[in-house]
């Protein structure tokens, strides 16, 4: 039997001569994905769309994801098998293995020279390359939408996010947030999720990466969303919100229709708010731009995007975000010996080299050592992938198997006498996750404006949307 043949009979419930003559027809979608924003925009655009017909989804950035299949449950009756889920790696191969017409890229935080790479293989192989605009993948809400986004992973759009709730909550609004996906489970299960306890995160098996977003919405007494269907998300969400915060992940548009749109950038990494796909998407769509780590950043840094700001998108209102970094008790790391331990994805695929550990312990005049010599199993691939991480480790958790290299990692050091104490700078309380042999102290980032504008800003357009 004919390949494309073949492939209708796996991928469509229909069996006449004249019906398998329309699936054939269907241009043939390849999308390219991290499991994320490609399960949406295949929800959005493609799934029950009869003019297509999604052979697959390629799979990077996130380990163990290739291999599996986006179920049958989630694919629609046009998808009885589901779709398989494949490497990244085998792209200039499957699509005229495939007799793919066009890709669809769909993943975030990428530079724009490394987009265009990815346009001129699949073109280069007789492919057309697709990228879809916000319009068709924005879902529109009953309630307002505030929508918190940035310009690179690592920005510090977490703490803003829990800022505006906490201030919401405490005017009596009641405030849902939802989270850019992060289905690194059974996507079935995964559909709708949400986390009101702590108890919730291990009713979902939340990996390290989920709980650093989930976590510290829970502590602070909101419930936070997130999952696979982004339209079955909200639907429930609505049932309990006056507002519908949406907390956006890497560098990604929203997935909401905002009512308001809030981006956050970056004064260390200057440039890459232009440099850097969809963070620029962002930028010019934003209605505020909050520039973050005023506290520690240079002047000139500050000034420089400021002015990026102002030429790119002169309409938005600029906020100033000191971003403090406050620690649980200094005085116990200063000048001792300490491995600073940082957000995973913000130290990997974002590039950020000083987080808030890093910052917390050079405040205090501690020696921060190389975890280098000492890494373990997964974590030397870590490193190898991302050269410039530096002298700090990043929480890696996205399995188990990762879980347990982080606390061999952490227990070569130990042994071997090389620290004294631990700096913790990811929003979770990592030591219920992997214990503490030694001494450790938190530090995390907060939101504070130099002039009171933000949540100014805010109510004043909830009231007009209520009006």
């Amino acid at each position: 039997m004919p390949l494309v043949i073949d492939l209708v009979h796996r991928f469509s419930p229909v069996s006449t001569r004249d019906q398998e003559r329309d699936q054939m027809a269907r241009r043939r979608v390849l999308i390219l994905g991290a499991a994320g924003r490609d399960f949406h925009n295949f929800n959005c655009v493609f799934r029950n769309n009869p003019d297509y017909e999604v052979v697959a989804f390629t799979a990077t950035q996130i380990p163990d994801i290739a291999g599996r299949r986006y179920p049958a449950e989630l694919a629609g009756e046009l998808y009885p098998e589901g779709i398989p889920i494949v490497s990244e790696d085998r792209l200039p191969g499957i699509i005229p293995e495939q007799q793919i017409d066009e890709c669809v890229f769909a993943y975030s935080d990428v530079k724009h020279n490394y987009v265009m790479q990815r346009a001129a293989m699949v073109n280069g192989v007789g492919a057309d390359f697709r990228l879809l605009n916000h319009i068709s993948t924005m879902i529109e809400s009953r309630k307002p939408v505030i929508s918190v986004c940035a310009v690179r992973t690592g920005c510090g759009k977490s703490q803003v996010s829990r800022h505006i709730a906490d201030r919401l909550r405490k005017a009596g609004r009641r405030v849902v947030a939802i989270r850019h996906p992060m289905p690194y489970g059974d996507l079935a299960k995964q559909k709708v999720q949400r986390f009101a306890t702590l108890d919730d995160l291990t009713k979902h098996r939340c990996t390290i990466e989920e709980m650093e977003e989930y976590e510290p919405h829970i502590m602070a007494g909101g419930v936070i969303y997130a999952g696979v269907d982004y339209e079955a998300i909200l639907r429930e969400a609505e049932k309990e919100a006056d507002v519908i915060l949406w907390d956006g992940g890497n560098n990604d548009m929203p997935f909401y229709t905002p009512s308001l749109h809030i981006v956050v950038a970056d004064p260390f990494r200057v440039g890459d708010e232009l440099t850097y796909y969809p963070g620029f998407d962002n930028l010019v769509m934003a209605d505020i731009v909050i520039i973050g780590k005023q506290s520690t950043a240079d002047q000139g840094q500050i000034a420089q995007l400021r002015a990026t700001i102002k030429q790119y998108n002169s309409m938005a209102t600029i906020v100033d975000d000191l971003s403090p970094v406050t620690v649980d008790d200094p005085e116990s790391i200063r000048g001792k010996r300490v491995l600073v331990i940082e957000d995973g994805p913000t130290t990997t695929h974002g590039g950020v080299r000083i987080g808030a550990g890093t910052v917390a312990a050079r405040n205090a005049g501690a020696i921060i050592i190389d975890p280098l010599p000492f890494l373990q199993g997964s974590l030397l691939e870590t490193f190898r992938k991302y050269p410039k991480i530096g002298n700090l480790l990043p929480a890696m958790g996205y399995g188990g198997e990762q879980v347990a290299d982080l606390q061999m990692t952490i227990m070569a050091m130990v042994e071997a006498g090389a620290i004294d104490a631990m700096v913790i700078g990811t929003p979770i309380d990592l030591e219920r996750i992997i214990g503490t042999p030694i001494d450790c102290v938190r530090v995390t980032y907060s939101f504070e404006e130099r002039e009171h504008l933000l949540m100014k800003l805010i109510e004043e357009h909830l009231e007009k949307e209520s009006c």
